[in-house]
């Protein structure tokens, strides 16, 4: 009969435990899963199936979206996808660009409390911080992000969960 008692007394306490430290950790290492990520310079708009763009503007179904965003205001951010284009000149790689202008294809999503986000630029915005793949590998804060997104139209990896931006990391194109 102890034993019982103990239990019903402990076993709370350690679910309680565990809530409180999931709840803490960052949000790229809390119990997310693993979403496939998209060419970082894919020629074709990534589509979203069972998004219905005839209603109002709302988030993406969870997962990553080559996109940028075009306006961000009071924690909430508008997005779309982008592709790659190839410059048929010569004089540079190519560019990113979005859907036409009339294409109805944006989203918008709140940024998540803890969203991380990995610059491409440094957080001063000064230096090239870039893996082998384009993408942004220094870790800044919320509060070097915000901004970004103000000015708008910068390429990156966008990661939706549970409706919410939970990662962003900007694709370098120099």
């Amino acid at each position: 009969m102890k034993l019982t008692t103990s239990l019903r007394v402990v076993l709370p306490a350690v679910a309680a435990t565990a809530l409180v430290s999931a709840a803490a950790l960052p949000a790229d290492a809390a119990a997310m899963p693993k979403f496939a990520k998209p060419k970082v310079f894919g020629t074709s708009f990534q589509t979203d199936p069972r998004h219905d763009f005839t209603k109002h503007i709302s988030p993406r179904h969870d997962g990553i979206l080559r996109g940028w965003v075009t306006y961000y205001r009071s924690g909430r951010a508008e997005y779309e996808p982008i592709k790659w284009v190839k410059d048929t000149t010569g004089h540079t790689e190519g560019h990113f660009e979005g859907p036409a202008e009339g294409d109805v294809m944006a989203y918008a999503s709140p940024l998540a409390k803890n969203v991380v986000f990995y610059s491409a630029t440094g957080c001063k915005g000064t230096t090239v911080t870039v893996k082998n793949d384009s993408l942004g590998s220094k870790r800044c804060s919320r509060s070097v992000l915000i901004p970004r997104m103000k000015a708008g139209h910068r390429p990156a990896l966008i990661t939706v969960y549970r409706g919410k931006i939970v990662k962003v990391q900007e694709i370098y194109t120099p």
